[in-house]
């Protein structure tokens, strides 16, 4: 069995009890050595295989899942944050599906969430956002033209973007060209959670200075939207004296 496990947004304690005992229990580990902790390594047995697919291709990850396969072994795929988030891990099960090799997933914590808890922030505060979108500005990977960041930032919701922390003056003419004030809080949050993580509040004209004095130029996550500042929002319903549920009477 091939078990895709999210390795969580950078923090070692971040990783699920479930994909902390596929490790544990793991005959080959294959991991994302450019982003994902390599503390969490310390959790496979001494006698696991371990391959960083930093320095291999697809293929060459297929062939070291085919082989284990073959010996009935049990391989864990570490991917950083959360796979199903920019982790390319479709293209994989769609060749393990061909080779008719078993998989399955295990979620983690992705990295707008990490940066959440860093700056103890919601993003959907009743009356300033209930959406929140996750995206990313074009680079060697195209982006749909239907999902520009102009279209995104019509919404003014709050707003994650990944992979796009080398093109920040760009990103910003962008946010505010689409429909955010200049003056829209905003927020850079550089590795998320890890020991080594940094984290700067400003606005939108500002994210390219903030980046440029702290020499951030990657492994960062920008955050855009009036939820960051947290001002003038409506408490939630839920919770309210007058608000009846199933498990409360309204007083």
């Amino acid at each position: 069995m091939v078990h895709f496990v999210g390795a969580g947004s950078g923090a070692v304690d971040l990783i699920t009890v479930r994909g902390k005992n596929l490790l544990e229990q793991a005959d080959v580990i294959i991991y994302a050595g450019s982003l994902v902790n390599p503390q969490l390594l310390d959790n496979a047995k001494k006698e696991c295989e371990i391959h960083n697919s930093a320095y291999m291709t697809l293929e060459e990850v297929i062939e070291v899942m085919k082989d284990a396969w073959e010996r009935n072994l049990d391989v864990v795929r570490l991917h950083t944050g959360e796979p199903s988030i920019y982790g390319a891990v479709r293209e994989q099960m769609d060749m393990l599906d061909k080779l008719e090799i078993e998989y399955d997933s295990t979620p983690g914590v992705s990295a707008c969430f990490g940066a959440a808890s860093s700056l103890d922030i919601e993003y959907t505060l009743p009356d300033v956002s209930q959406s929140l979108i996750i995206t990313r500005m074009a680079g060697r990977t195209a982006v749909p033209e239907k999902e520009s960041i102009e279209s995104f930032a019509a919404h003014r919701a709050s707003m994650a973007i990944y992979l796009s922390t080398g093109m920040l003056e760009e990103l910003s003419e962008r946010l505010i060209n689409g429909g955010y004030d200049r003056d829209t809080p905003a927020a850079l949050v550089y590795k998320a959670t890890w020991d080594d993580e940094k984290k700067f509040v400003g606005t939108i004209s500002t994210l390219a200075d903030i980046a440029k004095k702290n020499n951030i130029t990657k492994t960062a996550i920008v955050l855009v939207g009036d939820a960051i500042a947290h001002n003038d929002y409506e408490k939630s319903r839920l919770y309210a004296a007058d608000f009846e549920t199933e498990f409360r009477k309204r007083i």
